[in-house]
C-alpha cells in the first residue's frame, strides 16, 4: 500500500472552508482505502491529510478525476502554504486489510 502524510496552511481564517472543500464528496476514488483530514491542535490555520492507496499509480490517477480536479481548483486560492509532505509504505493498521 502507498501512503501520503502532509500538511497545508490555510489562508488565515479559512481553515474551516478548506476542510469543507477537502471533505466534500468528490465521488469514487478507485484504490483509496483511507482519506483523513485533521485540524492541527497547535496552529489554527494548519491541516494534516493522511491518505492510504492500493498503489502510487492509483493515487496519481485520482488527480485526473474531474471531481478531484474541481476540488483542487477550489482549494488552491485559500491554501497559503504547503507544509511537510511524506510518501510512506503502509504496512497495515486498524481498518486496513493487508494483502
Amino acid at each position: 500500500m502507498y501512503g501520503l502524510i502532509g500538511s497545508f496552511k490555510a489562508t488565515p481564517g479559512k481553515r474551516a472552508e478548506l476542510v469543507s472543500i477537502l471533505l466534500a464528496d468528490v465521488g469514487a476514488m478507485p484504490g483509496c482505502r483511507s482519506y483523513v483530514v485533521a485540524e492541527d491542535t497547535t496552529d489554527p490555520d494548519t491541516l494534516w491529510i493522511t491518505e492510504v492507496w492500493d498503489t502510487q499509480a492509483l493515487h496519481k490517477a485520482s488527480l485526473e478525476l474531474p471531481a478531484v480536479k474541481a476540488a483542487i481548483a477550489k482549494a488552491m486560492p485559500i491554501i497559503a502554504a504547503f507544509g511537510e509532505h511524506r510518501e510512506v509504505k503502509v504496512v497495515g493498521g486498524h481498518g486496513l486489510a493487508t494483502t
